[in-house]
């Protein structure tokens, strides 16, 4: 095998000719485009993504890319769907067909029998004066000028262009839809992202011990109490689980540096006032934003002023928060 070529140049060719072609899509919007959209927006139907070969790739992740986003989408492949899988397409469903060259077989046949049935079709095309282009309502321009493929072969900047085109479609419908980001994790409730957009503090801290000791408990039984409940910390608490006071790990670290004898030691003598807490409805990732802004590893949780239990940063590493 022949490593004399520049692997890394090549790399980055390849890169550089697949985001010129992205950059130049921007200038190849026009109306048809924001039709396009409006007329999803006013469909009673699913968007329904067709094509063939790789095309039909670049279709399922469009499909992936709407459904996540709230605009319900099916994938139909082309070559399936002149051979009975076109009942799938309903009433009032809306097909883009993608395509580079707007002329595949399959495609000349699949257009009009989608307009016989009276669906509206956009089309992802590099050729407005293919097949396709001139049988579509809406010609969302694709063209690319070369393939990054050095033979100008292989689907390189093409399916990109493609791909994108798709994503553009699927923001402007989640802009207008006003898709929230609580919309979005019900979308996605598996996963690190999923929790970050939906998991709670409380959620979190009831997984835990629930360490605590009275202001007057000796230090031994603090220390006990600390290492029982393993989260290196404890709250000091009244007798209503009113939080006034914290010990950490570092506090018990520095009594021992600063005193000989700790048997006559309380609570109240080493504890940290005022401390740091979070409600217990909070969304976990703001208790990370709290604890790497104080530099801490612990923060205390509360509901309702009361004390409830403690999230730990690792709790945070353990559910994929960070």
């Amino acid at each position: 095998m022949n490593y004399d070529k520049n692997i890394l140049e090549t790399a980055k060719n390849t890169i550089l000719t697949e985001s010129d072609a992205i950059r130049n899509l921007a200038n190849l919007l026009d109306s048809d485009f924001e039709n396009a959209v409006k007329a999803i927006l006013n469909s009673n139907g699913r968007v329904i993504l067709t094509g063939i070969g790789k095309s039909a790739n670049i279709a399922k992740k469009i499909v992936a890319t709407l459904n996540s986003t709230g605009t319900p989408a099916i994938f139909m492949h082309a070559a399936d769907a002149i051979h009975g899988d076109l009942g799938n397409i309903q009433k009032d469903d809306f097909v883009i067909c993608i395509s580079k060259s707007g002329n595949t077989p399959e495609i000349k046949v699949l257009v009009p029998l989608i307009k016989n049935y009276g669906n509206k079709i956009a089309a992802i095309t590099g050729s407005k004066d293919s097949f396709l282009g001139k049988n579509a309502n809406f010609v969302l321009n694709s063209y690319v000028e070369k393939e990054a493929c050095p033979n100008n072969l292989a689907p390189t900047s093409s399916t990109t262009a493609q791909l994108v085109i798709g994503d553009a479609l699927a923001i402007c419908l989640l802009d207008l839809n006003d898709f929230s980001s609580k919309d979005f994790a019900k979308y996605h409730p598996g996963g690190s992202l999923g929790k970050k957009l939906y998991l709670r503090v409380n959620e979190l801290a009831e997984t835990n011990e629930v360490p605590s000791v009275q202001i007057n408990t000796p230090v031994k039984n603090v220390i006990i109490e600390i290492s029982k409940k393993r989260l290196g910390v404890t709250a000091v608490i009244e007798k209503d689980n009113k939080i006034i006071g914290i010990i950490t790990d570092g506090d018990i670290r520095r009594m021992l540096e600063n005193n000989d004898d700790i048997h006559q030691l309380i609570a109240k003598d080493i504890m940290g006032e005022n401390p740091i807490t979070i409600d217990g409805e909070t969304m976990a990732i703001n208790a990370l934003d709290i604890m790497k802004k104080n530099d801490i590893t612990q923060v205390l949780v509360t509901k309702d002023d009361k004390y409830i239990g403690v999230v730990h940063f690792h709790d945070l590493i353990k559910e994929g928060i960070i």
